[in-house]
């Protein structure tokens, strides 16, 4: 029977593993996915405990037009009801318990902004306008500042965009157009987050754990504590035939062979490698110089530019840094207090950017609980800063150099609590910061094929996928992404009738474009 080998076992490699069994008609049996940490699912990860804290490093958002997801998570169960889809769970949720962001921006005097205009001048639509009518071939290597002036890097819009989506000024422009594209039907409703959909815990617990699981039940192997450090290709000029994996596993080199209508799936590079964690009391490590993660690419591109370049997505830290936080309390105060100001209950409110904050910090406080073991007398919620390095407003030093404990009380000097509960907060929270060296990496400036195809030319038995191989129209940084690319690789390689749905294109409907035109020119 032909085998299946993946590299690494974040959402990637976990979906392809799925399509492969559901579309592919392969068995548990014949899969087996390397990953070099103890813990699987990649980028969707959470951890810790009430008493230590909990862990997390982010979170993504869903939107209804996520079709390969929900195509795929309609099929595995929840772990709280079997009869539920975890697509169904999610919607659900979203019925229930929708967003309703009336604080999404909070000034520098602790003030809530009226996010009703958008804040645009006329030049500032006019080059939104251009930019989205700019073929794609012309914005290779440039950044988002090549197309806009100053004054559009002030407005609202701007500050939501940024702090939902995680852009910064001197990213991809062709990121900046593509997200522009995909997520134009949201523009009406961006600044509540009504048409955002969230998972009901955090996504390890409500998208990894039930998805391992249904593989576990078939069969699937996870080598854990398991490096792929090379893939060995048959011979010939730009054979692209894998041959064998050679791998590192309890320290000791150990090669597979790979046979005739065997097929090797690799996720190529990392947006959460050599993360780093602090504590309450301290802050995180600086990150290593080097990161194993990358090495692979590195590896697998030399002297192959239909492999990509992972250079320009892993040498420039200072461009793809920054921080987050997770803070576990076991005191309501802090909830009750942003309820109270935000005028919405936890869970409904969405984010919320302190624009006053030199971190630009972004909080939200999800639905209780966040996580399925969370004690009903403990509370979570999470933030982060994209700017990282910047000394921040109440603590004169960067950051990324702050304990937990800082950071909280950072984040309370923009907020405005009474002394009181403040001092209580601090009290009772135990604040576990994260620095994630390469979390925007997939936004940097690149070129057209600084991303392999997920199914390079030629190519017999390799697929790429994750956030670093091309699916033209298709944005980065989300789940869907992930998933498109390995039901792509699974199609594509084993040539099936069933491919992946068209991705949605909202620009192309003409209610869609006038909605978002009366966004824009609000006043």
């Amino acid at each position: 029977m032909a085998q299946a080998y993946l590299v690494g076992s974040g959402m990637a490699a976990l979906a392809a593993a799925a399509f492969l069994i559901r579309d592919g008609g392969f068995e548990g049996a014949d899969i087996h996915l390397f990953e070099e940490n103890r813990t699987i699912g990649g980028s969707l990860d959470a951890g810790g405990t009430p008493d230590a804290g909990y862990t997390m490093r982010g979170g993504r958002m869903f939107e209804a037009e996520f079709r390969c997801t929900y195509d795929l998570l309609s099929g595995i169960p929840t772990l709280d009801d079997p009869a539920v889809s975890v697509t169904e769970e999610i919607l659900a949720g979203h019925e229930d318990f929708p967003w309703d962001d009336i604080a999404r921006l909070v000034d520098a005097d602790g003030k809530i902004v009226d996010t009703t205009s958008m804040g645009f001048s006329e030049r500032d639509r006019l080059e939104l306008v251009r930019c989205l009518a700019t073929p794609e071939g012309r914005l290779d290597g440039k950044r988002i500042t090549d197309c806009f002036g100053e004054h559009f890097f002030t407005t609202t819009f701007w500050f939501m965009w940024c702090t939902t989506f995680a852009f910064q000024p001197w990213h991809s422009a062709i990121e900046f157009r593509r997200y522009l594209k995909r997520f134009v039907h949201l523009f009406p409703g961006f600044a509540g987050m009504s048409g955002i959909h969230r998972t009901r815990y955090n996504q390890y617990d409500s998208i990894v754990t039930p998805l391992a699981a249904w593989l576990r039940e078939r069969g699937v192997t996870f080598h854990t504590g398991c490096r792929v450090t090379d893939l060995g290709f048959t011979r010939g000029v730009r054979s692209g035939t894998v041959e064998s994996l050679h791998l590192s596993r309890n320290g000791r080199d150990e090669e597979i062979a790979v046979g005739p209508g065997d097929l090797v799936f690799v996720t190529n590079g990392s947006m959460t490698d050599a993360s780093s964690l602090g504590s309450h009391t301290s802050a995180p490590r600086p990150a290593p110089r080097r990161s194993d993660a990358w090495l692979l690419w590195h590896r697998l591109a030399r002297g192959r530019e239909d492999f990509g370049n992972p250079a320009a997505f892993d040498k420039h830290v200072k461009e793809s840094r920054w921080e987050s936080f997770t803070v576990t309390s076991k005191d309501p105060a802090f909830l009750r207090a942003l309820e109270e100001f935000s005028g919405r209950p936890a869970g409904r409110g969405g984010l919320m950017t302190l624009t006053g904050s030199p971190w630009l910090i972004t909080l939200v406080a999800n639905r209780q609980p966040v996580y399925r073991d969370q004690p009903e007398d403990v509370g979570v919620w999470w933030g982060y800063g994209l700017f990282p390095d910047r000394a921040g407003g109440h603590t004169p030093k960067p950051m990324t150099m702050c304990s937990g404990r800082e950071i909280l009380q950072e984040v309370l000097h923009h907020l405005p609590f009474d002394r009181r509960t403040s001092d209580r907060i601090l009290r009772t929270s135990t604040v576990v910061p994260c620095v994630m060296p390469y979390i925007t990496s997939q936004f940097l400036a690149r070129r057209r094929d600084d991303r392999p195809l997920v199914v390079p030319e030629g190519s017999v038995n390799l697929a790429f996928v994750g956030q670093f191989a091309e699916v033209p129209d298709d944005v980065v940084f989300t789940v869907e992404y992930s998933v498109r690319t390995a039901w792509t690789a699974v199609a594509q390689l084993l040539k099936l009738d069933r491919r992946p749905p068209e991705v949605y294109k909202g620009h192309h409907d003409p209610r869609v474009l006038v909605a978002a035109l009366e966004t824009m020119h609000r006043r």
